[in-house]
């Protein structure tokens, strides 16, 4: 079978990274700015960024009802960050008027660790791997509630923040609220990699 092709979100964010780090896994990634591009795509990252810019722009890029359209019909995505708020069903702290993408039966509160001065790394168990990943918090979210289909695949070890939720799958929906794309480490896109080709 053919390798799939994963779309990075590139009307703004971190984009280089993914696609990096989906390349070095043997996949076709490709930066997603229009709906035609969307339509080559067997999954979606959606990156780091800043939220209400992104769907700002997505709706500008007429990209907005195509993504939620694609990630109704089961095209498996995955967000990192600025990624996960726009995965989720429900917002706390978000901006007026803010619009998601949905999915997830999640609730994020935005920028919950924190201004990006309060910036932080650490090592996180993470669900099916046998050693803990080293994640970049930067102005990140976490997840305040999960729905009954949603499986939990790590939390916050230690410090004030300890237990809170910071990786979630349902479906073929993922979402991270560090940046897994920072180093070299790629464990967690080939776990998303995974779930693409199952999906196909």
């Amino acid at each position: 079978m053919p390798s799939p092709t994963i779309g990075v979100f590139a009307l703004q964010g971190d984009v280089r990274e993914h696609l990096v780090a989906l390349r070095s896994l043997g996949v076709d990634a490709i930066a997603v700015r229009r709906p035609v591009e969307l339509d080559a795509c067997d999954g979606l990252v959606l990156p780091g960024g800043e939220s209400t810019t992104m769907a700002k722009l997505a709706r500008t890029f007429e990209l907005l009802e195509p993504l939620r359209e694609r990630i109704r019909q089961g095209m498996p995505a995955f967000g990192t960050c600025a990624g996960m708020i726009l995965l989720a069903d429900r917002l706390e702290d978000g901006a007026p008027g803010q619009e998601t993408l949905g999915g997830l039966d999640i609730t994020v509160r935005r920028n919950a660790f924190g201004r990006q001065v309060d910036s932080f790394e650490g090592d996180l168990d993470f669900d099916g791997f046998d050693a803990p990943v080293h994640a970049v918090f930067i102005r990140a979210p976490w997840v305040e509630a999960v729905g009954p289909g949603v499986e939990t695949l790590a939390t916050v070890p230690s410090g004030p923040a300890v237990g809170r939720i910071v990786a979630v799958r349902q479906g073929q929906l993922m979402a991270t609220s560090f940046h897994p794309e920072v180093g070299t480490d790629h464990r967690v896109h080939g776990t998303f990699v995974d779930l693409v080709r199952q999906a196909r």
